[in-house]
């Protein structure tokens, strides 16, 4: 359920050469469980950040609605939609392992302002072949492709750049706002808007679409000071790549907790890729609507992701991380099941209303888990490695979803996935225990040893609640 896009969502870096991040006596960093970040500014830099991830996301949800209808328009055929949305996801698998080395190598502003100024040039471009009607699915494909780069670079680089620029009192309210932010912009205004512009004009919302990386690429390159993953010297740079690349995910195959977090969001990621294949497919033949009303049913996601965004901190607190994550998992097979029964485009929209408020709830919690485990030197590589196995399976859901509607219909996909996302809720039970706690002083030398960092953070006994 953990998007991969974007945001889909994913945030240690240095600021100036110094360390943002509060220390305990042992270099370890503190994390407090109920941090007062109401009262804690988040600066100019960080509004900086938020400009620029509003306008990218604004620019997603614009590109993410027309770009399937600028699909149904060449073929009906799902099989081929279906298509277009592994290209989009395959460069997680190809260029996933790559991106982690660089964000934890080089500087992570540099890398996210000039990947917004490359996909603006490859907008432009796109655009161009959108305005001469000279789209097919193989140049769909290849633009997905390319878009699906940029946003993993993009993802990789992003890691660290929340918890350079905010300290852990106020990182809660720093992904709030950022989660609330890209909601807004990506679904609420980004994807009706973008069905708008489609039916004013095919080629409009890609047009948009690279205006709003422009946008982005140069509020970030605007931000000041140097963020790198430490002060890493030649020699460091000098080890070879693969090295790196399996570092990270040795770290996250030994860490028990993190693997099974892992796991569990590609198994949800996978329901929620098949899913998102077959929407507008569902939208258009089953429920009948428009490309407005398709637009409308991405929106509805957005408004309960926004009420999501809101419980989920509320949740953890009061009945711990572990019984949120399952219920997260419950609710979101309850809602797609759901959605997919319906026959009317009302009901469907509560149901994907439903379904968004479950997602982001399991966002923010999986999320926020993450952060407090994974050091700041490794958080680009095992971020990457985190990411790269949840979208492999969504690749596969896509896949899924696609063949399923194909050989039983369109409403297959959300029935079969709310029996997936039932099973992984009930298995979660056990395999995500102990999540409720939080880490506030790990004993020494637990930097680095996935182990010793699983074990303070699942021990009540060296946790706050």
């Amino acid at each position: 359920m953990e998007p991969v896009t974007g945001v889909p969502g994913v945030l240690s870096g240095i600021t100036g050469h110094r360390p943002l991040r509060a220390r305990s006596q042992s270099g370890v960093p503190r994390m407090s469980a109920r941090p007062n970040s109401d009262r804690v500014s988040l600066g100019s830099g960080f509004q900086l950040v938020w400009g620029s991830v509003v306008m990218s996301s604004l620019g997603d949800g614009v590109r993410f609605a027309a770009l399937p209808l600028l699909a149904t328009r060449v073929t009906s055929d799902p099989r081929l939609i279906a298509l277009v949305l592994v290209a989009e996801q395959l460069p997680w698998l190809v260029v996933g392992p790559l991106s982690g080395v660089m964000a934890d190598r080089f500087d992570r502003r540099r890398i996210l302002w000039i990947t917004d100024s490359v996909r603006a040039v490859i907008a432009v471009v796109f655009t161009l072949f959108a305005a001469t009607g000279t789209v097919g699915i193989a140049v769909l494909a290849i633009a997905a492709f390319l878009f699906g780069s940029g946003q993993v670079v993009y993802s990789g680089a992003w890691a660290g750049i929340i918890p350079a620029l905010v300290g852990p009192e106020g990182r809660t309210r720093a992904n709030a706002r950022l989660q609330a932010g890209s909601l807004i912009t990506d679904t609420l205004l980004g994807a009706p808007g973008g069905t708008l512009l489609f039916a004013w004009a095919v080629a409009a919302p890609f047009g948009v679409n690279a205006l709003c990386f422009g946008v982005a690429a140069v509020l970030m390159a605007l931000l000041p000071g140097r963020y790198r993953a430490g002060e890493t010297g030649a020699t460091e740079d000098a080890r070879p790549v693969r090295r790196d690349m399996a570092e990270g995910f040795r770290w996250l195959g030994k860490h028990r907790l993190l693997r099974a977090l892992c796991l569990t969001s590609g198994v949800s990621n996978l329901v929620s890729a098949g899913l998102t294949a077959v929407l507008v497919l569902f939208a258009k033949e089953t429920l009948q609507l428009g490309s407005t009303g398709f637009g409308l049913l991405i929106a509805s996601f957005s408004v309960g992701g926004l009420l999501g965004a809101a419980v989920a901190p509320r949740l953890s607190l009061g009945i711990g991380r572990s019984r949120t994550l399952t219920l997260a998992l419950a609710g979101s097979a309850l809602a797609a099941a759901s959605a997919g029964l319906s026959s009317s485009g009302a009901v469907a929209a509560c149901m994907i209303a439903a379904y968004g408020i479950a997602s982001v709830t399991w966002n923010v919690t999986a999320v926020s888990l993450r952060q407090d485990i994974v050091p700041g030197s490794l958080l680009g590589r095992v971020s990457m490695a985190y990411l790269m196995t949840v979208a492999g399976s969504s690749a596969l859901g896509t896949t899924a979803g696609g063949l399923l509607a194909h050989a039983w219909g369109l409403r297959s996909p959300f029935l079969a996935g709310g029996a997936v996302l039932l099973f992984a809720a009930f298995v979660s039970r056990w395999t995500l225990s102990g999540t409720h706690d939080v880490t506030t002083d790990p004993p020494e030398g637990t930097v680095g040893s996935p182990d010793r960092v699983e074990h303070a953070v699942s021990d009540p006994g060296n946790a706050r609640t």
